[in-house]
């Protein structure tokens, strides 16, 4: 466990509470509290924590939330780049802070959260963003290990699942949040040696449909995004001999995302979307 992730267990709110129980409550509630979800209603998020934060989109998506205002709680397993994407977000003027964890551990989840949200306050912005690959170079299924397809599912599905568990029942009591879950093409099309991966994002795919379908009319949305082939480490660790110039810039498809997260009382929560298909937020 990292020094910034322990002792926070006790910062959870909804601790003990069960998720139905939650969604009731919320459905409830007087519709007059200001839910965001109100078709057309624009969505700025206050306080957001993005997973897989410390490079790549991850680190695009802090530094264009907190250039449009939201506090950042940036979470990823490598304590160094983290804190210079935070300490650069801060140069900016902006609000960010760097929490080195991994998503792919049952025993952080809820120290994540509950430190999360004594650094920003109440969270109304999830992004699923981590991921891994698994062993490198891909291999096809039958010479996939059961252990390396495990850690895959762990933090590619299993670590989301947990998460937004512990944060989007507070979500839906406050009847305010978005959960992004950032998925891929390898989730829709059986691409040769991303077996473990894709797997990954197809289930987490269907996550995000069924949190949807639970949660409905709890003021909290969820996407899951398609962000398309980026310039980014782990494309490279994938796909070595690919043409980075042909390759989106990781800054633009945030951008994109960004905009989708603003548009949250337009687009249909469970909706799965292709960043590609949104203007980039001005």
């Amino acid at each position: 466990m990292n020094d910034e992730s322990t002792g926070s267990e006790s910062l959870i709110q909804a601790g003990g509470i069960s998720q139905p129980s939650l969604a009731d409550a919320a459905r409830g509630a007087d519709a007059a509290r200001g839910a965001h979800a109100a078709r057309g209603a624009p969505f700025a998020p206050r306080a957001a924590l993005v997973t897989g934060a410390s490079r790549g989109l991850g680190a695009a998506l802090a530094r264009e939330l907190a250039r449009r205002g939201a506090k950042v709680v940036l979470v990823a397993r490598e304590r160094a780049p983290l804190e210079a994407v935070a300490a650069e977000i801060a140069a900016q003027g902006g609000v960010a802070h760097a929490l080195a964890a991994d998503i792919g551990d049952k025993g952080q989840t809820h120290a994540i959260a509950g430190a999360a949200a004594a650094l920003v306050g109440p969270i109304d912005l999830l992004v699923h963003n981590a991921s891994t690959l698994g062993r490198t170079p891909l291999p096809i299924l039958l010479d996939t290990e059961c252990e390396d397809l495990g850690r895959v599912l762990e933090v590619n599905v299993v670590g989301p699942f947990r998460l937004t568990k512990v944060i989007a029942g507070a979500m839906a009591l406050r009847r305010r949040g978005v959960v992004v879950h950032i998925s891929s093409d390898a989730a829709v099309n059986a691409y040769p040696r991303w077996g473990a991966y894709g797997a990954s994002k197809a289930a987490l795919d269907h996550l995000s449909r069924t949190w949807a379908a639970e949660l409905e009319g709890t003021g909290v949305a969820f996407y899951a995004v398609d962000p398309g082939e980026m310039n980014t480490r782990m494309h490279a660790e994938a796909i070595p001999d690919a043409d980075p110039s042909a390759l989106a810039d990781p800054a633009d498809v945030a951008r994109r995302i960004v905009a989708l997260i603003g548009r949250a009382g337009e687009v249909p929560s469970g909706a799965r979307v292709e960043a590609a298909s949104f203007e980039e937020a001005p």
